[in-house]
């Protein structure tokens, strides 16, 4: 599809979809002309950006070298890889390029929270969110869930942004100045899309860039950013941590969540179960108290959090047999949390598969040696899965997920728990992990 092209010098946008969409609202608004380019024929948001902006440019397919290397600026979609040949040849020959995180950050004067890492980002976000809200601030969580952020430039303005922040953004994003910056933790994830984990990293240090002050996971080195002694740095972890430290301590056989050694809540209050979540209460608690959010009203606020869908979500108990839904978990690293935030001694039911990104699924051994007590294996990587752990777990390949409910419900006795906790994206077999989640659930509810 191609409508006349404005004679205009015009900012070209890199990929429709969500984000896509949102670019162009915020550059019709600002009267500028635009072109919308896209690899795909059918991209999603296509009707939306035709109905709406009909005097727009669109072009679809294969890119063309020009439109890229005479836009003024590319305003460029976070699933489009900016080694693109033609995307690259552009940044090489000095074409400006950004993200909405990015445009986002310079029209903002109010402060951010903005936290990313290969897991929990929005398990944190989300708490982070609920914990400014019983404290009464005004705040908005955004970014990579809820409302893209550029269309909150329309919203009025806000005294508190908390952003989950994908690698894919922060890679446009030059200076964020956040007020508080957080990686959770770094694993192995998308490294169809990065060269190596350096480079994956360094995508993911990006978010400390200006930023006033740290949150750094003791647990986690890779999360700790080279940063001058100035920028004030703050640390959680899951052991008892020092002065000025959160962390958890035991008293009298029972353990608490704790800052400068001092008790705050105790485990046994907390909603959200598994020591990963654990952690992430800690670094919503750490980052809260960093941005001056009320101590007591985090508190409040994390005892009545109950977690969030696909998320390691306590589905049902079937004969002694607990079931998980942790279709979110779509990388090793979040496989990996799972297992040892849920599992006991060699109890658990992997149900695992899809399309694995590049992951290194050897990773899984030390949890499945402690926790593991059989494999099932589906989907365009299930032999990858299957090889990497076999030899140390029972595995079980099937077709598809409703086979593998019936075959781990055969198989599990009570005290065991089934969980779908994948290491891999969705898309070979469903729309996304949501309908992954949701087709798991029904095959758990069809066992009754």
């Amino acid at each position: 599809m191609q409508i006349a092209a404005p004679q205009q010098p015009h900012k070209v946008i890199v990929g429709l979809g969500k984000t896509g969409l949102s670019y162009a609202r915020y550059l019709n608004k600002q009267n500028e002309n635009f072109t919308v380019v896209d690899s795909r024929e059918s991209p999603p948001g296509l009707q939306e950006l035709t109905e709406k902006f009909p005097d727009a440019r669109v072009e679809l397919g294969s890119f063309k070298e020009s439109t890229f290397l005479n836009a003024t600026e590319l305003l460029v979609s976070p699933g489009v890889d900016l080694r693109e040949p033609v995307l690259a040849k552009a940044i090489q020959h000095n074409v400006p390029i950004t993200g909405d995180i990015n445009i986002f950050a310079k029209k903002i004067t109010a402060p951010i929270i903005a936290v990313t890492g290969s897991n929990a980002k929005t398990t944190v976000v989300s708490l982070l969110g609920e914990m400014a809200k019983k404290a009464g601030v005004d705040a908005v969580v955004a970014g990579n869930i809820g409302m893209p952020v550029l269309d909150l430039l329309n919203k009025g303005l806000h005294k508190l942004y908390v952003l989950e922040i994908s690698s894919f953004q922060l890679e446009t994003t030059k200076e964020l100045g956040a007020e508080v910056a957080c990686v959770l933790n770094i694993s192995a994830d998308h490294m169809d899309r990065y060269d190596s984990m350096q480079d994956y990293h360094a995508a993911k240090h990006r978010i400390f860039q200006a930023c006033k002050q740290v949150v750094v996971n003791r647990d986690e080195p890779l999360t700790k950013p080279l940063l001058p002694a100035a920028v004030k740095q703050w640390s959680y972890g899951l052991e008892e941590g020092d002065i000025n430290e959160f962390g958890i301590i035991e008293n009298r056989g029972d353990f608490y969540l704790a800052f400068n050694q001092e008790i705050l809540i105790a485990v046994n209050e907390i909603k959200i179960s598994g020591r990963h979540n654990l952690s992430n209460a800690l670094a919503a608690l750490t980052i809260g108290h960093a941005a001056g959010i009320d101590m007591p009203a985090m508190l409040q606020a994390l005892r009545e959090f109950s977690g969030l869908p696909h998320r390691c979500q306590w589905i049902t108990e079937l004969a002694g047999v607990s079931y998980y839904n942790d279709s979110k978990g779509t990388n090793v690293g979040a496989c990996k949390a799972a297992l040892l935030g849920l599992g006991k001694a060699n109890n658990v039911i992997l149900i695992a598969g899809g399309q694995g990104k590049g992951g290194k699924f050897s990773d899984l051994k030390d949890a499945f040696i402690k926790h593991g007590k059989l494999l099932i294996v589906f989907g365009e990587d299930a032999d990858l899965i299957a090889k990497a752990l076999q030899e140390i777990v029972t595995t079980k390949k099937v077709a598809s997920l409703q086979e593998a409910v019936k075959l781990a419900s055969k198989q599990a006795e009570s005290g065991d728990i089934v969980l779908l906790s994948p290491a891999c994206a969705s898309f070979d077999m469903f729309e996304n992990y949501e309908k992954r989640g949701e087709a798991f659930i029904d095959a758990v509810e069809a066992l009754h």
